[in-house]
């Protein structure tokens, strides 16, 4: 699958592979993105709290989170609530509702995240017809000296949801954090490196799974991490608690 540039064949990507990669300098230019915009929403992944639901005992992700409901294409922030996956998409931390910190109201407020809303939309729901219960994860994975980080500790796997948004925020003194695609009956995909702020891949998440290897760091003295936004998107519907 190619990177796409364009509306159309970012639903072209969408319906014919299940999912679609969007270059981080191409959606600027097409959000409309100004680099201080991009620093002060990117700037907030400074400040986020410890996941403590780590069923492997890892103390390497940090996580915000925060709900919205969706209709016709205007996202209403919706109160606190747990996050919530069944063990069928979460083998590892599945049937638990997890509460993490909520995302901060600057960060919602963003111009960045409106913009990155208002994309998803246009590539998820174009008639924007859809009642959408919208899920919002800020996610810190750091590698240690001694420990590596973990993006999907839970392997390949799907959300449980109809569509996923993935965008890389940013990568710190890291190696490998491979992104890997498959099909539902185990078949590989395809596997590329989310390399430079903003890349972006769109996932039909009925249609494909998806994971990312462990990251190490490239200097172990020195502080490593690779920070991602995710937006899930569920047609009508929480998951069932």
């Amino acid at each position: 699958m190619h990177d796409t540039d364009s509306p159309s064949r970012i639903g072209y990507g969408l319906a014919q592979d299940g999912y679609a990669r969007v270059p981080g300098a191409v959606l600027f230019d097409r959000l409309d993105i100004a680099e201080p915009q991009w620093a002060a929403f990117a700037a907030s992944w400074n400040d986020l709290g410890p996941d403590l639901f780590m069923a492997d005992g890892g103390r390497y992700r940090r996580r915000r989170h925060a709900t919205f409901h969706c209709v016709a294409g205007r996202f209403t922030r919706m109160a606190h609530q747990p996050h919530y996956q069944s063990r069928d998409y979460n083998p590892l931390n599945g049937d638990v509702q997890r509460w993490f910190d909520p995302v901060e109201d600057a960060t919602v407020a963003s111009p960045v995240l409106t913009a990155i809303l208002s994309f998803c939309v246009d590539s998820f729901d174009p008639a924007r017809k859809g009642d959408w219960h919208v899920e919002m994860h800020q996610f810190r994975i750091e590698a240690k000296a001694h420990e590596s980080g973990r993006p999907t500790p839970e392997g390949m796997h799907r959300d449980g949801v109809d569509h996923v948004l993935v965008m890389l925020i940013d990568r710190r003194n890291v190696r490998e954090g491979v992104t890997r695609i498959g099909a539902p009956d185990g078949a590989p995909l395809g596997e590329f490196t989310l390399a430079e702020a903003g890349d972006t891949m769109l996932i039909d998440d009925r249609r494909i799974f998806h994971g990312v290897t462990e990251i190490h760091a490239l200097d172990p003295a020195q502080p490593a991490w690779r920070d991602a936004l995710v937006l899930t998107f569920a047609n009508g519907r929480a998951p069932a608690r």
